[in-house]
């Protein structure tokens, strides 16, 4: 599998722990010391809120800034549905920024361009989302651009857990942080996600919003509408597990990357993704590669074809934005750059249970469909 769940006699140690407790619906123990576990890991002045997605975290995240109807919502095109689709929840509408070439991230000269098309109409982003893809993190002029501009930035780490740019963890970056959970992330609660808040005040609007708006009453009363977003006992168990070992899979996923690098080397047609400077620590999440079919010979699709002949799971590059049908009709500020990486691109299996054979079984895979 491309990133399987990496889990152990510990997660049932402490999911067996928490069933004994009694507290099997959502919140409990467990949930809040999740979140001081996220807390201490990211070791800034931040409130984390322990979700049910990394999607509900953005939804709960763009309620926060009181984003709705007449707003917009940049962010960028080439990233997972979950980036774009809160932007529609709350009602406001998206604009969609190409990626540069080094990251893979949103382009800071397009975003710029995008907030200036909009002061022409006297109008102003609720906020950007700018994504830290496959865990890349993002160039830090976007967030430059955000304080030049007094845009809110939301920073979307649902893939970037573990990274660190310039030696600050993702995740402290943005005036509000968000990371995903999912049974494929790096660490998993199942199904989760998190807020990463910068007060107190913020975060307790979230854990309301998070569960169903209960008004501070002695019975169940709502003055607003809120939502089932709020993470179970027993998920946040297996989390506080998997937080533990979050160290060593992020070095297990570095060096899976860099023995894919190695032994690609010698291809002057694949290019690795990895880190544009030293001021950049990718956690790796799913290492990249990019093929040149002109030089090959051969492309990204038959690549992924042959290694599923083989038992190998591999993954295209996220289709962007402004080339799903749901947002066809969306603003896109591009140059082409994300259509190309998704054209030439495939992720390769890069789970932190990857043992060594089985990584050495894929490289020579790759090796055996090139020399065909």
């Amino acid at each position: 599998m491309l990133s399987p769940p990496c889990v152990n006699h510990l997660e049932e140690q402490y999911v067996q722990n928490a069933i004994k407790s009694g507290w099997i619906a959502p919140q409990g123990p467990e949930v809040i010391k999740f979140e001081n576990a996220i807390q201490h890991y990211l070791g800034e002045e931040v409130f984390p809120v322990a979700v049910n997605s990394g999607t509900a975290a953005i939804h709960l995240s763009l309620l926060a800034l009181g984003a709705g109807k007449v707003d917009f919502v940049i962010t960028q095109s080439f990233t997972f549905t979950a980036s774009a689709n809160p932007i529609q929840y709350v009602g406001a509408t998206p604009i969609f920024i190409d990626s540069e070439d080094e990251t893979w991230n949103m382009s800071p000269i397009l975003l710029q361009k995008s907030i200036e098309d909009l002061q022409t109409q006297n109008k102003k982003p609720k906020a950007i989302i700018a994504v830290s893809l496959y865990g890349m993190p993002f160039s830090e002029e976007i967030k430059v651009i955000a304080n030049q501009y007094n845009i809110p930035l939301i920073e979307d780490s649902a893939e970037a857990l573990g990274s660190s740019f310039k030696n600050r963890k993702c995740g402290t970056f943005g005036d509000l942080a968000i990371f995903s959970f999912n049974g494929n992330k790096i660490i998993t609660t199942s199904g989760g996600g998190a807020v990463i808040c910068k007060t107190k005040e913020q975060a307790d609007y979230i854990r309301f919003l998070a569960n169903q708006a209960k008004d501070d009453a002695p019975f169940y009363q709502h003055s607003q509408l809120g939502f089932n977003y709020a993470l179970s006992n027993i998920s946040a168990a297996i989390g506080n597990a998997q937080i533990t070992k979050l160290p060593e899979f992020v070095i297990r996923r570095k060096t899976i990357q860099q023995h894919y690098k190695d032994a690609l080397a010698k291809y002057d047609f694949i290019k690795v993704h990895t880190e544009p400077t030293s001021d950049f620590s990718s956690n790796h999440w799913l290492t990249c590669i990019l093929i040149d079919e002109n030089e090959a010979g051969k492309t990204n699709t038959e690549l992924k074809d042959y290694l599923a002949s083989k038992g190998i799971e591999s993954r295209f590059l996220w289709k962007p934005m402004h080339l799903q049908p749901l947002y066809a009709k969306a603003k896109f500020y591009g140059d082409g750059t994300s259509e190309t990486l998704f054209s030439k691109g495939l992720c390769l299996p890069s789970g932190s249970g990857l043992t060594d054979e089985q990584l050495s079984y894929i490289i020579e895979t790759i090796h055996e469909f090139f020399a065909a």
